[in-house]
């Protein structure tokens, strides 16, 4: 049983009211067995309407657990609770759960942990550690994105960083809470990284230490050596450390990675101490070494890491494709109206759109509720397969013509068991910037991803289809594309969107409409009788 409440809470020298679960901060690690199945009751004994998204889960036939409001159910309004219930299957590592409304996600989150019923591929670890990073602000994040909403502005940058919910060493008033491991020489141990920030892209790396990846996003990879980890927000990787370095203390850290140049973002660091536990290096004694974090703009270090990802096994990829959609993914920005508050350049408001949609929420249904009862008039299904108008994606000066996208509450109708392939195009429209694409209710094949614009005669040859990386979250470079493969074998409506929160607030979202199949197995299980009146 949850409760998602206020909590009082001290960070950076001010005393807060913050939204939390169980008044913790993260929220409670919830951990599983592969078919394990679920039951959540969440309370909301907050001012503020509440989902929850477990972040990665599958879901299968249960599309009604998935949480993002409008989408799938209604909130869950002050006073009201709502029980989500799934089985976890075919999944093993770390996912997250994070509540999906507004950014009341910005400090209601925490790690989910599946465990195998047998052995890890690798070694047993000593230990099991999550590590989940966030952002703070040091106003309610609420009035921060409510003041960029009503403008149509950017939010403002966050005031930190934060590690399991400490800042760390370098931020004011924050040291004697910053988050200390407590480990042994000659361990192993296994380190579950969720980046749960809400705008941000992180590096990560630990002080004199290798970390051996094994896994992301709850599916295991083919183990590889790397001294910096670079997760957008969304993505999870499983790490090995073994601490065979000279016993004392070391810095783990994490700071922005940033594509967009001349974008204001939050350039502060944040540290948790990895301690060997020796007599000589207690607090204040000797400062904890520090690791050489890339610079903010490392776009290299940030794409071979992503490049790096290989699946454990040979895979049996599905085919052939029956779908071949091209989505762009754009910022954009509308003229002002008359009597319209407008913060964006040149008296606009900022947008995001795919293939020239900005995607709306329902206000009154949401959308699988309203296809399962036939309601009309709440989406429609012409979401297009293609960009209305092809362009120069990643020229320097796209036409301002291309600058203004249309809003609209639109889906794309797959049958039930169809191959999809998706290119994912980023675009110059206002802002070239590498954007982690978040698809709810599935997992997919990442093929290639690639800079430019993609150019299926020679970029086709490029395609991992012997063991590529199964994932739920693909960063797409800046100015450049992703190509990602999946089946629609998972009747419901399932959201795709920018995992940068902001972006989603403007419209970077599509959904997927996939109707039932034939017979039981294949059908969307009816709503349950607690599901959140609208």
């Amino acid at each position: 049983m949850d409760q998602v409440q206020e909590s009082p809470v001290k960070r950076l020298c001010k005393a807060h009211n913050r939204i939390f679960v169980n008044g913790q901060f993260p929220g409670p690690t919830l951990e599983v067995t592969d078919g394990d199945t679920l039951e959540v009751k969440v309370i909301n004994k907050a001012i503020y309407n509440v989902t929850m998204h477990w972040h990665g889960v599958r879901q299968f036939r249960t599309a009604w657990a998935d949480g993002p409001e409008f989408v799938t159910q209604c909130p869950i309004r002050p006073g009201e609770s709502y029980t989500y219930r799934f089985t976890v299957l075919g999944q093993i590592g770390t996912l997250w759960w994070h509540a999906h409304s507004s950014w009341v996600r910005a400090t209601v989150y925490g790690a989910l942990i599946i465990h195998p019923w047998g052995d890890y591929p690798f070694k047993k670890p000593d230990k099991e550690i999550p590590v989940i990073l966030g952002e703070w602000w040091d106003r309610n994040p609420m009035d921060v994105v409510r003041n960029a909403t009503r403008y149509g502005a950017a939010p403002d940058i966050s005031d930190a960083y934060t590690i399991n919910g400490q800042p760390g060493d370098l931020y004011k008033c924050s040291s004697r809470g910053t988050t200390i491991f407590a480990v042994k020489a000659g361990e192993t141990n296994l380190f579950r990284f969720i980046n749960g920030a809400l705008n941000t892209e992180l590096f990560i790396e630990i002080a004199g230490h290798k970390m051996t990846v094994v896994g992301a996003d709850a599916s295991y990879d083919r183990p590889f050596d790397t001294s910096v980890l670079m997760l957008g927000p969304g993505q999870t990787t499983d790490v090995l450390v073994t601490f065979d370095q000279a016993p004392g203390r070391y810095y783990l850290a994490a700071r922005a990675y940033v594509s967009t140049q001349g974008v204001p973002f939050d350039n502060t660091t944040t540290t948790a101490i990895i301690d060997y536990g020796t007599q000589t290096t207690k607090p204040g004694k000797k400062s904890p070494a520090f690791p050489k974090l890339p610079a903010f703009n490392d776009t290299d270090t940030a794409t071979k890491f992503a490049e790096s990802f290989r699946s454990l096994e040979t895979v049996k990829l599905p085919q052939p494709v029956d779908e071949n959609l091209f989505f762009t993914v754009d910022l954009g920005l509308f003229n002002c109206q008359p009597g319209q508050k407008c913060g964006g350049p040149n008296g606009t408001r900022f947008k995001a759109s795919m293939n020239n949609v900005s995607f709306v929420l329902p206000s009154n249904f949401s959308i699988l509720q309203a296809h399962y009862h036939g309601v009309p008039g709440v989406f429609t299904t012409d979401f297009p397969a293609v960009p209305p108008v092809q362009f120069d994606y990643t020229a320097q000066n796209v036409s301002r013509g291309l600058w203004q996208p249309v809003p609209g509450t639109k889906v794309y109708k797959l049958k039930y068991g169809s191959v999809v392939q998706v290119v994912l195009q980023g675009t110059n429209i206002f802002a070239g910037e590498s954007h982690p694409i978040h698809l709810h209710g599935n997992d997919f094949y990442i093929l290639a991803q690639g800079f430019g614009n993609f150019n299926p005669k020679k970029d086709t040859s490029k395609f991992n289809l012997v063991d590529p990386p199964l994932r739920n979250t693909v960063t797409v470079p800046v100015s450049g594309w992703a190509v990602i493969r999946f089946v629609a074998d998972n009747p419901g409506v399932w959201l795709m969107h920018c995992h940068l929160d902001v972006h989603i607030n403007w419209g970077l979202a599509m959904a997927f409409l996939v109707p039932d199949g034939i017979g039981e197995l294949e059908t969307l299980e009816p709503p349950p009788n607690d599901l959140p009146v609208c």
